[in-house]
Order: structure tokens, then sequence, then C-alpha cells
């Protein structure tokens, strides 16, 4: 249990940055279930465009110390994989 008067102030300001944090960690996570529901249902279009968003969002979410730069492109370009994978599925 904290204190100090700056310690209970810490404790306040921890309990609102993780509860914005979590808000930013969440939707990053349904922007990827997203691009993955497109990529099983074979829709070459809205995967791209959720990719689009899924990008975006991670990135801002690394950006904003959410989390670290290496799982944000790890999972971008694990994602932009199987996307580009799914266009060469359909042209043939």
């Amino acid at each position: 249990m904290a204190n100090t008067k700056s310690a209970k102030k810490a404790n306040r300001v921890i309990g609102r940055r993780m509860a914005v944090n979590k808000a930013r960690r969440t939707g990053m996570r349904s922007t990827w279930r997203g691009v993955e529901e497109a990529i099983v249902a074979g829709d070459h279009k809205t995967a791209e465009a959720a990719l689009r968003k899924a990008e975006a969002a991670t990135m801002k979410a690394v950006a904003k110390g959410v989390v670290h730069k290496n799982l944000g492109s790890r999972k971008v370009s694990r994602l932009a994989k199987r996307v580009g994978a799914l266009s060469g599925a359909k042209k043939r």
C-alpha cells in the first residue's frame, strides 16, 4: 500500500494508463482477428482492407509503447504474408 502522497498519485496514474493501454491492446487484437476471419473466409479484398486497418492500429500501439516494435512488425509481416498467399491462390 502506498504511504506517501506521491506514491498514491503514482498508483492513480498507473491505473489510468493501464486502462488506456488495455483498450489500445484489445482494439489492436480485434483488428488482427478481422484479418484472420477474412483470410479464413477467402475474401481477398476484405482481407486487404482489414490488413491496412490492422497495420495502422498495430503501428500506433507500437508508437504509444503498448507493445514492442518487433512484435508489431512480426505480426503485420505474418498477416501480410498470409493475405498475399490468399491473392496468389485466387489467381491460379
